[in-house]
């Protein structure tokens, strides 16, 4: 079998937040009380609209292939929802539409890398950036952004990473795994930089865009740099907004020509997303948006309480996130410390492990997003389930000694 497999996959790992949610449902079925808190899925169903919208293109058949691209009305529907949210200018023929934004970007990264070509990754990062890269044939260069600079990239550690090989900038604003989220003025210190270096895109993750809390504002690097525009490409879903992760619809605007590579891609592929979930889409985009204020408010509530929860465990610290549905508490006030049964914990892997086995809770290890020693919650889920899952991890770090 070791002959018949490509080289590359020896370069990746399968996805560590997918596993964790696989690992908890296999001890759920298995019998124990076991509370998932690694997958970023919102708890909410699909809006009704969005779903008779879904239901009405099966009665009219539109059941057939559609555009590589994706379909004109919901490529029209992408136009409309950029101008009105990012004040962003596109064509249809300069819409990308994927299944999912991983695709988006995972094609992205086909269309333009060679190899020993360089991708600037802040971390924490999302799980799945560095090992697209690398199935791409590129090199992930990963900048770390501690806390003490709120999870964020400085304008000073992005001109230290650029290189003549640099050939993208990867963002992600709100990010997974941190709900650190960049504001106006950070962002337009960070595209100055890439003003500078003609040889450097960005490629930005917006898909937790109308998930933020507190006032704070939303903006994406082609808006507040205009200069930029035609080295940017704005990538953003449906997944998370609209609660349609099953659906699998994302998409991109950018210049024409690396629209066309990535569609090219795209053609020798998946084709296109199911023509159903893109009539769901162009309904979900086009129509009504008054239950995200209600959803917002719910994941805010849920944010205060895990957080002031989490700060009451001995040995974490949890800091407020502005956005998305994540906290990243550090852990390394429990490195070093001996668990009931003599196990001495000595990284965030040990600790989540540690939460798993003690406590039946069910997170992500910070060395999965770059940086360590920390661990992701996902607060997506039930308030009820939040609250015992605090209460366990409260009780957890009590036993260590």
């Amino acid at each position: 079998m070791s002959s018949l497999l490509a080289q590359r996959l020896s370069r990746i790992q399968p996805s560590p937040t997918i596993a964790v949610t696989q690992k908890a449902a296999e001890l759920k079925a298995a019998g124990r009380d076991v509370i998932g808190l690694g997958a970023g899925e919102p708890d909410f169903d699909t809006p009704d609209h969005v779903k008779e919208a879904a239901k009405a293109a099966i009665d009219r058949g539109e059941t057939k292939y559609t555009a590589v691209a994706g379909t004109l009305q919901l490529r029209r529907a992408i136009v409309e929802k950029f101008k009105r949210d990012n004040g962003l200018t596109y064509t249809p023929e300069q819409i990308t539409v994927g299944c999912g934004g991983k695709q988006v970007l995972f094609n992205a990264l086909i269309a333009t890398l060679d190899a020993g070509d360089e991708v600037i990754i802040p971390a924490p990062y999302w799980v799945s950036y560095p090992d697209m890269v690398l199935l791409a044939g590129g090199d992930p260069v990963i900048v770390e952004c501690p806390a003490a600079d709120h999870f964020k990239l400085r304008p000073e550690a992005l001109e230290g990473a650029i290189t003549p090989r640099t050939k993208w900038l990867i963002l992600n604003s709100p990010s997974n795994p941190t709900g650190a989220a960049y504001t106006e003025a950070e962002l337009k210190a960070l595209m100055a930089v890439v003003e500078r270096h003609p040889n450097v895109w960005v490629m930005t993750d917006d898909i937790y865009e109308h998930i933020v809390y507190d006032g704070f504002r939303f903006f994406t690097p082609a808006q507040v740099a205009p200069a930029l525009f035609e080295r940017t490409l704005t990538v953003n879903g449906c997944s998370k907004a609209y609660s349609m992760t099953g659906w699998r619809v994302g998409y991109a605007g950018g210049p024409t020509p690396l629209i066309k590579a990535i569609n090219m891609v795209q053609s020798q592929s998946t084709t296109h997303t199911c023509s159903i979930s893109q009539a769901a889409a162009a309904a979900a985009l086009d129509g009504p948006h008054a239950f995200l204020e209600e959803w917002v408010a719910t994941f805010r509530d849920r944010r205060d309480m895990v957080v002031a929860g989490l700060n009451e465990a001995t040995g974490i610290e949890c800091p407020m996130p502005v956005g998305a549905f994540y906290v990243y508490p550090s852990c390394a006030g429990t490195i070093g410390k001996t668990a009931p049964d003599g196990r001495v914990i000595t990284s965030d892997d040990d600790f989540v492990a540690y939460l798993l086995e003690e406590e039946g809770v069910a997170c992500v290890q910070g060395r999965a997003f770059g940086l360590s020693p920390h661990f992701r919650i996902s607060y997506a889920t039930s308030t009820e389930a939040l609250k015992e899952a605090c209460q366990r991890i409260e009780r957890a770090c009590l036993k260590l000694r």
